[in-house]
C-alpha cells in the first residue's frame, strides 16, 4: 500500500469510489504480508526513544480519559532552561498493562514509510490524509463507545482488535455543528474482528467502541480522511465571487428596507449563477487539489538549484497535482502547490513519471524525456522552488 494502485486494488478501485466513500462501512480481509514494512514494534521503539513528544501529539488514554502526563513521563529542564517530558519506560508499560491505549498522532511526518502510503492514499481519494497510531494491550476500552468527524481507513498491523459498529444517529455530523448526534441505542450493527493485515473503512458519524479484548496485543493505524462538505464548497464559491461587485459592498445594514433588498436580491443572484455551472464541483475538486501545499520537504544541501547530476533522485511532493497537455503552441500544464507552470511539450513524459508519485532519477527522466540532464535539473529546479517536488537522493 505503498502508492496509489496498491490502494486502489485493495480498496476496490472504482466501485469502492462509487459504492462505499462516505457511504458504508467495509471490512476488507487481508494477511500479515499485506502490510509488511508499514511499522513495526521495533520501529515504534525506536520513535518513542529518539522523539521529543508531548501531548496531544502522543497521549495514553484509558476509559475515555486522558492520563496526566505526570503518570508516565517526567519533566526534564536543559541547561538552558528547556523543559521536555521524557518517557518513563517502566511507568509507561505499567499504565498499558492497566489498560490505557497508546496514542501516536501523525506518525507519518516521522516515518517515512507511513507518509509514503499516507501520500499515496492521498493521491487514490484526492484528500489530505493523517494517520494515528493505536496500541493497546487489554479489553478496557481507551475511548468508549464514539464517533469521529471524517472518515477512517483502519489497517491493523499486529494481533488482533474488535470494533463494534452503530450506525449514525445524525446523518453526516460534524466537527462544527448545530447539535450533537444522540448516542446509539441497542446491539450494534457489527461485531467484527480484525487480523493483521485486515483493512476496515469507516464513513464519518458511525459509532464505534474498539478493545483488544482477543488476548493479544494490538497495533493498528488509523488514516484519517480530511471532510469536505457543501459548506466547504460554498466557501469556495464565495471566495471565487470577490472578484464581482456586488460580494465586495459593505452590507447596507443601516439603509432603507428596499435598498437591503435590492442589494440581497443581487448577491443572490450571483451566487445563484455561480451555483447552476453544471462543472462547480469540477472546478472545485481541481482547485482544491492544484492549491493544496501537498507534502514539501527541504532539498538540502541544493540550495541554488540542482545540479546536472543524474544520479540525484526527486519526486513530487504534491500528490494531487495535475497536467493538462492542451496548450494550442504544444506546450503542457503541470499545477500544484498553489502554482501553475507551463513546459514545453517534450517534458510531457518525465512530468508523467513524476505524477505517478515514485522517486525517479535527473538521468532517468532525461532518458525519458529525450531532454538533456541540465535541462531536467533546470525543470526540477522549477518545481522545488515552487515547493512542489523535493530531492529524495543525493549525489553526495
Amino acid at each position: 500500500m505503498h502508492d496509489a494502485a496498491s490502494w486502489a486494488a485493495r480498496l476496490g478501485g472504482d466501485s469502492f469510489l462509487a459504492q462505499t466513500f462516505n457511504r458504508s462501512y467495509a471490512v476488507i480481509p487481508g494477511q500479515a504480508a499485506d502490510v509488511a514494512g508499514l511499522l513495526s514494534w521495533d520501529d515504534l521503539n525506536t520513535i518513542l526513544a529518539t522523539q521529543r513528544l508531548e501531548p496531544p501529539r502522543l497521549r495514553l488514554s484509558m476509559d475515555g480519559e486522558m492520563l496526566p502526563l505526570h503518570r508516565y513521563a517526567l519533566p526534564v529542564t536543559t541547561r538552558r532552561a528547556v523543559t521536555w517530558h521524557r518517557i518513563q519506560p517502566a511507568e509507561l508499560q505499567a499504565r498499558l498493562a492497566e489498560g490505557a491505549s497508546l496514542v501516536l498522532d501523525s506518525i507519518e511526518k516521522i516515518h517515512p514509510p507511513i507518509g509514503a502510503a499516507a501520500e499515496a492514499l492521498e493521491r487514490f481519494l484526492g484528500t489530505l490524509v493523517q494517520v494515528n497510531a493505536y496500541a493497546s494491550w487489554t479489553e478496557r476500552e481507551g475511548f468508549g463507545t464514539h464517533w469521529d468527524d471524517h472518515d477512517v481507513v483502519v489497517v491493523q498491523m499486529y494481533g488482533a482488535k474488535r470494533w463494534r459498529l452503530y450506525a449514525p444517529t445524525r446523518t453526516a455530523p460534524t466537527f462544527r455543528d448545530v447539535e450533537a448526534p444522540d448516542q446509539p441505542e441497542g446491539d450494534p450493527a457489527a461485531d467484527l474482528v480484525l487480523t493483521a493485515g485486515d483493512v476496515l473503512y469507516l464513513p464519518r458519524g458511525w459509532w464505534h467502541a474498539v478493545s483488544a479484548d482477543q488476548g493479544t496485543s494490538s497495533l493498528h493505524l488509523t488514516f484519517g480522511l480530511v471532510t469536505h462538505t457543501g459548506a466547504d464548497l460554498l466557501t469556495w464559491v464565495v471566495d471565487q465571487l470577490r472578484s464581482h461587485l456586488a460580494l465586495r459592498l459593505d452590507v447596507p445594514r443601516f439603509a432603507p428596507r428596499g435598498e437591503q433588498a435590492t442589494y440581497v436580491d443581487e448577491l443572490r443572484k450571483e451566487v445563484l449563477t455561480e451555483l447552476s455551472d453544471p462543472e462547480l464541483v469540477g472546478r472545485w475538486a481541481e482547485s482544491v487539489d492544484t492549491t493544496h501545499y501537498g507534502r514539501a520537504v527541504t532539498s538540502l544541501p541544493y540550495i541554488d538549484g540542482l545540479p546536472a547530476r543524474p544520479e540525484i533522485t526527486v519526486r513530487l511532493t504534491a500528490p494531487r497535482a495535475r497536467m493538462t497537455e492542451s496548450g494550442p503552441d504544444g506546450t503542457v500544464t503541470l499545477a500544484a502547490a498553489g502554482t501553475a507552470w507551463d513546459f514545453a511539450g517534450q517534458a510531457a513524459p518525465l512530468l508523467r513519471v513524476l505524477l505517478a508519485g515514485q522517486p525517479a532519477t535527473l538521468g532517468s527522466l532525461a532518458a525519458t524525456a529525450d531532454l538533456e540532464v541540465k535541462d531536467v535539473a533546470s525543470l526540477l529546479s522549477v518545481l522545488i522552488e515552487g515547493q512542489a517536488a523535493s530531492v529524495v537522493g543525493t549525489a553526495l
